[in-house]
């Protein structure tokens, strides 16, 4: 984690958001999430509020609302998902425009739609405002287990090794006159993918030589130990605190 690395989600920029201490973000997203979780679906207005919140957020954060807009199309398979609950739920029924549709599952729907968007839109704020090596530091901020920190680093960082080692190999391919068109080519891709693990694996090995050298024991060192203040835990807790006081009117009124 010496190394800084820049991921398509993050969106630099200089608001109070982007400079927040990581691990106040990934509490306050948490509990945000837990929040909206917590929510009954009845409480249909509780969820608007929320969207509220999480505009207000966006705002001063200064991130536009198309950026965040179209990485919410990553819940596109989810959507697909709740629209299909109404017609294959069982229970009882409602005609709405000619089609005779489950109440229990328009309500399950309706809750996956609303709790999972909220979620999603609070990730992408999260991610848009938190650099990759500022997430780790603040996983092992909030004491998580240090072999998970270690294994998300490292997949992080050499995801994009092996993405370049591909594009080199189909590059490669392309400049002897190939490209796949049909079935008869799957052999070719096939034998790319085992030459594909076979480097991987053999990179993976150099470097875990090369960091037991340089005495690695199991742990990684850290080099920037990023502390908050109080005034910046009371800051993150804006968020979850208002949620929080909105789900409690949720289950109240």
């Amino acid at each position: 984690m010496g190394a800084g690395h820049t991921h398509k989600l993050y969106r630099h920029g200089h608001s109070p958001l982007h400079a927040l201490p990581p691990h106040c973000k990934l509490a306050a997203t948490f509990a945000f999430v837990l929040v909206v979780v917590s929510t009954p679906r009845e409480a249909m207005w509780a969820f608007g509020l929320y969207a509220l919140l999480l505009a207000a957020v966006t705002a001063v954060a200064r991130i536009p609302a198309g950026f965040v807009l179209r990485r919410l199309l990553i819940e596109v398979p989810f959507v697909a998902f709740a629209v299909l609950m109404p017609f294959v739920a069982e229970g009882e029924r409602v005609e709405v425009l000619g089609m005779s549709l489950s109440v229990s599952g328009l309500w399950g729907a309706w809750n996956v739609l609303a709790k999972g968007t909220l979620g999603v839109a609070a990730s992408v704020l999260l991610a848009s405002t938190t650099e990759l090596r500022a997430l780790l530091l603040g996983l092992q901020r909030l004491k998580l287990p240090p072999l998970l920190v270690q294994i998300a680093s490292f997949m992080i960082r050499y995801g994009d090794v092996i993405g370049g080692e591909l594009r080199r190999m189909s590059i490669a391919r392309r400049s002897r006159g190939f490209e796949a068109r049909g079935i008869r080519h799957w052999g070719v891709l096939a034998k790319t993918a085992g030459a594909l693990f076979i480097r991987s694996y053999e990179r993976g090995e150099r470097v875990y030589l090369a960091m037991v050298s340089r005495g690695y024991s199991g742990s990684m060192p850290v080099i920037d130990d990023v502390a908050a203040t109080r005034a910046q835990w009371a800051y993150a807790a804006v968020l979850p605190l208002a949620a929080l006081a909105v789900c409690l009117m949720g289950w109240t009124l």
